[in-house]
């Protein structure tokens, strides 16, 4: 099936992209560098829109750049578009098809800013519209559902990051442990199909995560409504217990990404609480025994990454746990109903 042997390529796509990539990486950060760049501006749909969350996170955090992600309707149906002198402006899209996030790009242009793209198709109108160009060589994508374009596009993503931090020794080996990790990932598929089998009969929950993996968060919960067609409301951590934590009854299903990091004592607090204060049914996916031992179903990732690549590696099970939820319900995994693989949004 497509959409199970592209998660599993995930390791080789992005050791690949690594070996070949690195180079252009480099060289788009040198044109970046020599413009007066105050901020990035950053257009994405759907999935690649939880690529950007992962930006906001990555180049604050790392590069000091602010990033505001794109209204694309400014652009598009009310014909008014924000002043971006001295922005990057990027567009994500694995398709680079979308008329609304190429004409973030083609207006940033017009009004002199820089422009990259990310995509998975060099000669899509995005890559075209754009002045640099980075492509996340993930190869033909066939399932409905995104994954190794999605984790390709962090890779990207982080590599930049790296680049314009200096490619400091440390951080060009973190990024080269990522596809090793990936792989120790998907040897836990045999207890993500038993968690999954289990929770065959969830038709809704809450995905919590922070910081860094607020966008695992969101990206996980997208391919519960995409592929499982299961109710999800996603939300920080830190958000969830700003009201929307009055939802939960005893047995209701909480899932959770938690890595080792800034936010992580303070999501370990959240779900003990969760567990013991509200009883809710908990799954977890994490580097760090101590969050793993409080749910209900742990996943127990490597913790040999800085936190900020664990969204290119955590994001992983939680893709082979909406698979395989989705298998357990009976469903098709190729031919989630309504959708295509590429949406054209003006």
């Amino acid at each position: 099936m497509a959409l199970h042997d592209e998660i599993l390529e995930q390791p080789a796509v992005l050791q690949g992209w690594l070996e070949s990539r690195m180079e252009t990486v480099r060289e788009i950060a040198r044109t970046i560098q020599e413009r007066n760049i105050e901020y990035v501006f950053l257009a994405a749909r759907g999935t690649s829109d939880h690529a950007g969350v992962y930006a906001q996170y990555l180049l604050g955090t790392r590069n000091r750049l602010p990033v505001a992600l794109a209204a694309p309707s400014l652009f598009t149906m009310y014909d008014e578009s924000p002043r971006l002198k001295n922005a990057l402006v990027i567009g994500i899209s694995q398709s680079g098809q979308s008329p609304d996030i190429v004409s973030v790009i083609a207006e940033g242009r017009r009004q002199g800013a820089i422009t990259l793209s990310i995509t998975n198709d060099s000669e899509s109108p995005l890559a075209q519209q754009a002045e640099l160009k980075l492509d996340v060589q993930a190869g033909p994508e066939k399932a409905v559902a995104a994954t190794k374009t999605y984790t390709a596009e962090l890779m990207a993503l982080a590599a930049l990051s790296v680049a314009l931090a200096g490619n400091r020794q440390q951080d060009v080996e973190a990024l080269a442990r990522v596809p090793g990790a990936i792989e120790t990932a998907l040897r836990l598929e045999g207890e993500v199909e038993q968690i999954a089998r289990k929770q065959s009969d969830m038709e809704q929950c809450v995905v919590l995560g922070r910081g860094y993996n607020y966008a695992t968060a969101q990206e996980w919960a997208l391919k519960l409504k995409e592929l499982a067609y299961v109710f999800t409301d996603v939300y920080s951590t830190a958000d969830f217990q700003h009201g929307p934590i009055a939802i939960l009854d005893p047995g209701f299903p909480v899932l959770a990404v938690a890595s080792q990091g800034a936010v992580f004592a303070d999501q370990l607090g959240v779900l003990a609480r969760l567990r013991d204060d509200y009883k809710a049914e908990l799954v977890v996916i994490s580097d760090s025994p101590e969050a793993v031992a409080l749910a209900h179903s742990g996943l127990l990732l490597p913790d040999n990454l800085p936190e900020w690549l664990t969204p290119i590696v955590n994001i992983v099970p939680a893709q082979l746990f909406c698979y395989h939820l989705t298998r357990a319900k009976g469903l098709d995994t190729e031919k989630p109903r309504t959708l295509r693989k590429v949406t054209l949004t003006q």
